[in-house]
């Protein structure tokens, strides 16, 4: 029997590989081979995604790209729980060319086309039409949703530092699946968010009617202007007519993070230079966005510290949204249907 570490082969190979160079099919059946996929062995298992969307891309034709929630994980782009379940390998090819159909496989084919880029030596549909292409997963029993969408386009912007190449991917499709979700969820969408928590909150506080803050902004000493006391997640300065001015730091602590003691200590050291400059910092954690309790809670605290009159917010509005506001006036208007019905 031949020796796998005698053929000059890489880490993935396709059956017809194998056989050029020299493997027999006694060989290629041999145990300790994987088969990441039919036409495929590998000398180790496949346990990541990369190696996996790599063996498969041995056997794809050569216009297929990764594409959908495969691509957005390639991108590592934050996705939510029912985004991250579907483990199945997204691929997409031009409409005239066969749809890819294999176990573990989702299919796509493209009328319009998609700039491709390339993650890991994988062609991968780039970050823009990715993002509209999570459009396609939108709906009632589905895995994306609005606020979804805006998580992950928050995080597209910032990396290309710009909104306008989601605006350009959104508008050069004709009328694709999803376009009012996505259209909805472009008005949201901002540069400069860092995590998907700091896109979360700042929904949370917008839709209760607080002002909009700015993200991540460079804070600098107000008697040296070359000082940077840090940066802010979310940060409002805001001019009263009395002259004073309202300088306010939204801080979220993600646990894994800003739990331990070392890490702590640095936020507290930086949370006085903040003071000394006349910031509030308000902290907020994982248990004080994570309910409707709790939510109320956090948004008055800022509501104090920015003076906003509590009377003024609507605190059922500031709850995650899955479906937008097309699909909920939709779906009054059959509720008053079938009431009509009756």
């Amino acid at each position: 029997m031949t020796s796998i570490n005698d053929v000059q082969l890489g880490h993935h190979f396709t059956v017809g590989q194998g056989r050029l160079a020299g493997l027999t099919g006694r060989d290629l059946r041999r145990p300790d081979l994987h088969r990441p996929c039919r036409g495929v062995r590998a000398r180790d298992a496949c346990a990541d995604l990369t190696s996996q969307a790599s063996a498969l891309s041995l056997v794809l034709p050569e216009t297929a790209a990764f594409s959908h929630l495969t691509a957005a994980r390639l991108h590592r782009l934050p996705l939510s729980y029912s985004m991250e379940e579907d483990q199945r390998l997204h691929t997409i090819v031009p409409v005239d060319r066969p749809q890819v159909r294999r176990e573990g496989v989702v299919g796509h084919r493209m009328v319009h086309p998609r700039s491709v880029t390339e993650v890991a030596g994988l062609r991968v549909v780039d970050l823009p039409d990715t993002w509209v292409d999570l459009g396609e997963l939108v709906g009632r029993g589905r895995p994306v949703g609005l606020d979804d969408l805006i998580v992950v386009g928050d995080a597209c912007a910032t990396r290309l530092e710009s909104l306008a190449p989601l605006r350009h991917a959104l508008a050069k499709r004709t009328r694709p699946r999803g376009k009012k979700t996505l259209t909805e969820a472009l008005e949201s969408i901002r540069v400069g968010s860092w995590s998907p928590r700091e896109t979360t909150c700042r929904l949370m506080f917008l839709r209760a009617g607080l002002p909009e803050p700015t993200l991540n902004e460079p804070i600098y000493a107000s008697w040296d202007p070359q000082l940077l006391l840090g940066y802010g997640d979310l940060v409002w300065r805001i001019e009263l007519p009395d002259g004073r001015v309202l300088k306010v730091i939204g801080e979220y602590q993600g646990h894994d993070f800003h739990a331990g003691e070392a890490q702590r200590g640095h936020d507290e050291v930086r949370r006085r230079r903040f003071a000394r400059d006349g910031w509030i910092v308000i902290e907020m954690w994982n248990d004080d966005v994570t309910s409707p309790e709790a939510r109320e809670v956090t948004i008055r605290r800022f509501a104090a510290a920015l003076e906003v009159a509590t009377e003024t917010l609507t605190f059922a509005a500031a709850e995650p949204r899955f479906f937008s506001r097309h699909a909920m006036d939709l779906a009054l208007q059959r509720s008053a249907r079938r009431f009509a019905w009756v």
